[in-house]
C-alpha cells in the first residue's frame, strides 16, 4: 500500500514544532499530494486496455421497460458492448446479497436487475467503448420504450399517507416519550405551535462518483472507487456477484469529498464490475454531474414542533413530529425528532416520526442526518417561545439547561455546553444585543443577531490497527480507514507520533485499502475515537514490548526502571526528567536481532461503561445577518461556533471541519434545494448552475472556538469526540433566528430564499412582523 502513495511516506511536520502534541495546528500530511496533483482519485487510475463505460439514465419515474434498441449504439465506432437487464452477467437475485453494511430495512436497489423502473434517472443501460468520448456519443443512441405508471413525488400532498417505519436499519433508535405532553401543553400559559418544511438537498462533492476496475490475468479485480469504506464495497461486490473476497480488492486512498453520499455503494460500482466480468477487461465508469442527482439525497421533510412553558420560562411540554420521504424499496430512517428529547430539561415530551413512500431513489445520510433538520425546527421554535416570553433566547436556553438526559435521566459522559454558551456569547458580543426585532439598522440593511444550540451523537465503533516500527526509526500504522477530506491521514499520524515520541515525518498512516486491518465505514464523526483509539492502543502495545526488551538488554540503563517512569521522545526511550538515561529505539531492535516490531490492537467500545451515560457533542452557534428588505437579500456576515467535542487532537483540521460545516449550514439555510417537476417525478436543477450552493461571496467571518473537555467515557484512549457533523447542526436555525431579529418575520422553511424574505414561506403560513418601535 505504501508504494501506491509514495508522497505520504515522509509527511511534513510544521516548522519548529518538535514533539507532536494533541491540539497542535499541524498541516495536512496529504496536503502536498493534493495541491500538486500527485494524489490519484478513483477516475485517475490507469490500466492497459482500459475500457470506458457511460450510463444511460431512464426518463420516467415509475413503470417498466418494454423495449431497448441498442443496434445503432453498437454500430458506432469504438463501441464494444451495451449492457442492459437483458444481457448483463449473472448476479444474485436475493435481497440479502445486496445489503451493504449501512443498508436500511427493505429491498436494496439493484441496477440493471430487471425491467422495473423505480425512479427517474435510474440507470437502464451501460455503453462500453474503447474511449470515453465514443461511449458518451453512443449512449445518446440507445432508445428505450416504457410502459409508464402513475407516480408520486410530492411530500406535502401525501402527508396523509405517512406510516411508522417498518424494520429499521441498525443504529436507529425509535423516538420515545415521557409524561403527558398533550395535557401539559393544553394547561400551560405560554405556548407556540409551528410547522417546518425542508426541500430535498443533494451532496454534490467536487469529485463525481467513479469506479475503475482493473482486472488481473488471474481474474482478480482491483477496484478503485469513490467510497467511504473500501471494505463495505468489497463486501457488497463479493456478495452481489458471488465472488470470493480474495478475488476482490477495493481501494480509496483519496476521496474528493463525500459527506455521506459514499456510505453505500453507488450504482456505477455495480455497472463497472458487470462490464469487467462480461468483457474480461479493465473498465472505468464515471457519473456525470447530472447523474450525481440520481441517487441518495437528504430527504424532503415536514415537521411540527409544539412547545409550552410556565410564566417563568420553564418548559412544560415538548412535542415534535416529523414526516419525510423514502423510496418504495427501503425504509430509510433518520433521527429527526430524537434530539428534542435530549437538549432541554422537561418532564413532558412526545416525539413522533413517520415516512411516506415515493417513487424516488432511497435517501442517504447527509452530514448530520436527522439533526440538520430536526435541531433546526427545535431551535427556531425555542427562539419563537423565548420571544413570546419576552426573554433573551440565550437566557431561555440556560434556564432550561439539561444536566441529565431528560428522557432517561442518564448523566452525560461530559457536557460543556455552558462553556460553549459563555465563550461563544463573549466572543460574539451577545450582551450588546437588543431584544426587539428591527432595532438594528445599518444603511439600507436591517441587522439581526441569532443563536442556536447544536447536538450530535458521540460514536465509537470497532476497528483493528497494526503498528510496525522499523529498525531505521520509521513507524508505519495501518487500518482500512477512509479519508474523505476530514484529515484522517493527519490525525492518525499525530496520534501515533505523540504516543511513540516520534517526529511526524517518521510516521506513515496507511488507509484506503480493503486488505488492511478492519475499520468501520467513515461516517457519524466516529473515525477519530474508533480508529484513533486503535492507533493509540497499538502504539501502547508497541511501547510495552520495547520496554520489556530494553529492560532485558545486558547492561541496560533502564533495567531497573519502572514502565511508568519511562517516556518516549525523539526516537528514544528515557527516564522522565533524565534525558541522559536513555536508549535509541534502533538500539532496542538491534539488541532483539530484528529489523521490525509489529503490534496489533483490536479497538472495541467500553460498552458496559458507556451504556450508563448519554454521549454527545454540543455547540452554541451565534450569527449576524444583514437583510435588504427591498431585494430580499440576506448576508451572513459573522458566525461564531463554540464546540465541546472532547479533547481536540488536531487543532487545525478540527477547526477546518467546523468552519467547512458552517459554510454548508449557510448553504442549507439560504441556498440549497433540489426542485422536482412532479408531472415527471424528476429533479429539475441537476447541475451546479441551478442547484445553488454557498460561494466565496456568501462567506464572511467564521470564528471557531473549542471548549476544554476530556471525555474518557467516549474515548478511554484519547478523551476525544468527533467534530465532522456538529459544525453544521444549529447553523441554519441561528440564521433563521437572526433573520427574525432583523426583520420581525418568522420564516420556517429552508432554504430562506429572497422570495420568502419578501413574500413569506411558500409552503407554510408566516407571521406578520411586529410594528417597529
Amino acid at each position: 500500500m505504501t508504494d501506491l502513495i509514495p508522497e505520504l511516506r515522509t509527511p511534513t511536520a510544521p516548522e519548529g514544532t518538535g514533539r507532536v502534541k494533541g491540539g497542535m495546528p499541524v498541516s495536512r500530511v496529504d496536503g502536498r499530494a493534493k495541491v500538486t496533483g500527485s494524489a490519484r482519485y478513483a477516475a485517475e487510475e490507469q490500466a492497459p486496455g482500459l475500457r470506458y463505460g457511460v450510463v444511460v439514465s431512464g426518463t420516467i419515474a415509475r413503470g417498466r421497460i418494454t423495449a431497448i434498441d441498442t443496434d445503432e449504439a453498437l454500430t458506432a465506432p469504438g463501441v464494444i458492448e451495451v449492457l442492459t437487464h437483458l444481457n448483463r452477467p449473472k448476479i444474485r437475485s436475493w435481497d440479502l446479497a445486496y445489503k451493504d453494511m449501512t443498508a436500511p430495512g427493505g429491498s436494496p436497489f439493484r441496477p440493471l436487475f430487471s425491467d422495473r423502473i423505480f425512479y427517474s434517472g435510474q440507470p437502464v443501460a451501460l455503453v462500453v467503448a474503447e474511449t470515453f468520448e465514443a461511449a458518451r456519443y453512443a449512449a445518446q443512441l440507445v432508445k428505450v420504450n416504457y410502459e409508464e405508471e402513475k407516480h408520486e413525488t410530492d411530500l406535502l400532498a401525501t402527508l396523509d399517507q405517512a406510516y411508522k417505519p417498518r424494520p429499521m436499519k441498525a443504529g436507529f433508535t425509535p423516538p420515545s416519550s415521557k409524561g403527558d405532553a398533550d395535557k401539559a401543553f393544553e394547561e400551560a400559559p405560554i405556548k407556540i405551535e409551528s410547522q417546518f418544511y425542508h426541500g430535498v438537498e443533494h451532496h454534490n462533492p467536487m469529485e463525481m462518483f467513479a469506479t475503475t476496475v482493473i482486472r488481473g490475468e488471474d481474474g482478480h479485480l482491483t477496484i478503485y472507487d469513490k467510497t467511504q469504506s473500501s471494505q463495505n464495497n468489497r463486501w457488497y461486490v463479493s456478495r452481489a456477484f458471488g465472488l470470493s473476497k480474495d478475488k476482490v480488492t477495493v481501494r480509496n486512498p483519496f476521496v474528493g469529498g463525500a459527506f455521506g453520499s459514499g456510505l453505500r455503494p453507488q450504482y456505477q460500482l455495480t455497472l463497472a464490475v458487470m462490464a469487467a466480468l462480461q468483457l474480461k477487461s479493465s473498465v472505468r465508469v464515471v457519473l456525470t454531474r447530472q447523474q450525481m442527482f440520481s441517487f441518495g439525497h437528504r430527504p424532503e421533510t415536514w415537521q411540527k414542533v409544539s412547545l409550552a412553558a410556565d410564566k417563568d420560562g420553564k418548559l412544560q411540554a415538548i412535542k415534535h413530529e416529523a414526516i419525510h420521504e423514502t423510496s418504495r424499496l427501503e425504509d430509510y430512517v433518520e433521527v429527526v425528532v430524537n434530539w428534542s428529547g435530549q437538549l432541554y430539561a422537561c418532564d413532558n415530551i412526545k416525539l413522533g416520526y413517520k415516512l411516506v413512500a415515493h417513487d424516488r431513489h432511497s435517501p442517504i445520510d447527509m452530514r448530520a442526518p436527522g439533526a440538520a433538520h430536526g435541531v433546526h425546527a427545535l431551535e427556531v421554535a425555542m427562539d419563537e417561545l423565548a420571544y413570546k416570553l419576552k426573554m433573551d433566547p440565550l437566557q431561555f436556553r440556560r434556564l432550561n439547561y439539561a444536566s441529565v438526559n431528560p428522557l432517561d435521566d442518564k448523566p452525560y459522559s461530559t457536557k460543556e455546553l455552558h462553556q460553549c454558551y459563555d465563550k461563544g456569547a463573549a466572543r460574539f458580543g451577545w450582551d450588546k444585543r437588543p431584544l426587539e426585532p428591527r432595532s438594528m439598522v445599518d444603511g439600507e440593511e436591517l441587522v439581526g443577531w441569532g443563536m442556536a444550540t447544536g447536538i450530535w451523537d458521540s460514536l465509537v465503533m470497532v476497528a483493528r490497527v497494526s503498528a510496525v516500527l522499523h529498525a531505521d526509526g520509521r513507524l508505519v500504522v495501518s487500518s482500512a480507514a477512509s479519508d474523505i477530506g476530514t484529515g484522517t491521514y493527519t490525525v492518525m499520524s499525530m496520534i501515533a507520533a505523540e504516543c511513540m515520541g516520534l517526529p511526524l515525518e517518521r510516521v506513515t498512516f496507511q488507509l484506503g485499502d480493503s486488505t488492511l486491518p478492519m475499520a468501520p465505514i467513515e461516517g457519524g464523526s466516529s473515525h477519530v475515537t474508533t480508529v484513533g483509539g486503535g492507533v493509540h492502543g497499538a502504539c501502547e502495545k508497541l511501547q510495552k514490548t520495547l520496554i520489556k526488551i530494553a529492560k532485558a538488554m545486558p547492561g541496560s540503563p533502564l533495567a531497573k526502571a519502572k514502565p511508568k517512569d519511562i517516556e518516549f521522545i525523539d526516537g528514544a526511550m528515557q527516564l522522565r526528567n533524565r534525558p541522559d538515561v536513555s536508549l535509541r529505539l534502533s538500539e532496542v531492535l538491534a539488541a532483539k536481532g530484528v529489523d521490525r516490531l509489529e503490534e496489533k490492537f483490536f479497538m472495541t467500545p467500553q460498552m458496559a461503561k458507556q451504556r450508563k451515560f448519554t454521549r454527545a457533542v454540543h455547540s452554541a452557534v451565534f450569527c449576524e445577518v444583514r437583510v435588504n428588505e427591498k431585494l430580499g437579500m440576506v448576508r451572513v456576515t459573522r458566525v461564531v461556533s463554540a464546540v465541546a467535542a472532547g479533547r481536540i487532537i488536531s487543532g487545525k483540521t478540527a477547526a477546518s471541519q467546523v468552519s467547512g460545516a458552517v459554510v454548508w449550514g449557510i448553504s442549507q439555510a439560504l441556498h440549497e434545494e433540489s426542485f422536482t417537476d412532479h408531472r415527471f417525478g424528476r429533479f429539475m436543477n441537476h447541475n451546479y448552475a441551478e442547484y445553488h450552493v454557498a460561494v466565496n461571496a456568501d462567506i464572511h467571518d467564521i470564528d471557531v472556538i473549542f471548549a476544554q473537555e476530556d471525555d474518557r467515557i467516549v474515548s478511554k484512549q484519547l478523551g476525544a469526540k468527533g467534530v465532522g457533523e456538529i459544525g453544521i447542526v444549529g447553523v441554519s436555525a441561528a440564521i433563521s433566528n437572526a433573520i427574525f431579529h432583523a426583520t420581525g418575520k418568522r420564516l420556517r422553511s429552508t432554504p430562506i430564499t429572497p422570495d420568502k424574505v419578501l413574500l413569506g414561506d411558500r409552503e407554510i403560513p408566516v407571521e406578520e412582523p411586529p410594528q417597529a418601535k
